[in-house]
């Protein structure tokens, strides 16, 4: 008589065991492929307060030299959407950042001069490489900041506003991620952008670390910072839901 022996064969697995863990499913990339979906490039932007080499667009990527600190924006706002972005340091210690729902009376704001504001107001999902932490400590005589991560902050800047989800900064000001999931300075990393009725979340390679809700205002503009080191960005695709 033949005996199924699968049950039993699962019976002595260990118990932590799961189909669902970590080690044995890889994580899933939205990779912006699918009706609705479509690609940004030169013609979907306008720098406001940069050089005009600051930003450069050539294979199909996005290069920016850092420097001045500054933003380009999409040139039309948008309202609830989907964007999905890798992108890479090419330093380590590099500052970065997508500006979501950006006002248009902040950026009509901003100056070129170097003693006027120079980034706007909106949802920041900041891009930052992990050398920051040292940087940070060589300019402040040692001190360590415990006000930012380097692995998908998510928060609101000048007259924005938005309710961090959990677990937040010391002050509260900002989502710090679940999980530490960016990899370094000189590596792709691959964001997905979530924004709805107000509601912001990141996923970073393939997991959701960070957000937070209540935004105000909930439309605005897409910006991609330029903030003193070299990035450069690729296969940027949005998708704009109602």
């Amino acid at each position: 008589m033949k005996t199924n022996l699968l049950p039993a064969l699962f019976l002595l697995l260990p118990l932590s065991f799961s189909l669902a863990d970590d080690a044995v499913l890889p994580k899933a990339c939205i990779d912006g492929n699918g009706p609705g979906w479509r690609s940004l490039g030169e013609a979907d932007f306008l720098n406001i307060n940069c050089d005009p080499d600051t930003w450069s667009f050539k294979d199909g990527q996005i290069q920016c030299t850092g420097k001045p600190t500054g933003v380009m924006r999409m040139k039309e706002p948008i309202g609830n959407f989907e964007l999905v972005v890798q992108w890479k340091h090419l330093k380590p210690g590099g500052n970065s950042g997508v500006f979501v729902w950006a006002s248009e009376e902040s950026i009509a704001n901003l100056h070129k001069g170097e003693h006027y504001k120079r980034l706007p107001d909106g949802i920041e999902v900041q891009i930052l490489d992990h050398g920051f932490h040292e940087l940070y400590a060589q300019k402040n005589k040692g001190k360590q900041g415990n006000f930012f991560t380097t692995n998908g902050d998510v928060f609101p800047t000048g007259k924005a506003k938005l309710k961090p989800f959990e677990p937040t900064s010391p002050n509260g000001s900002r989502s710090f991620p679940r999980k530490e999931m960016s990899k370094g300075s000189g590596e792709w990393n691959h964001y997905y952008i979530r924004g709805i009725n107000g509601e912001v979340r990141l996923w970073v390679n393939g997991e959701e670390v960070s957000g937070g809700n209540g935004a105000e205002p909930p439309t605005g503009y897409l910006c991609l910072e330029s903030e003193g080191s070299p990035i450069e960005f690729k296969n940027l695709r949005i998708r704009l839901l109602p």
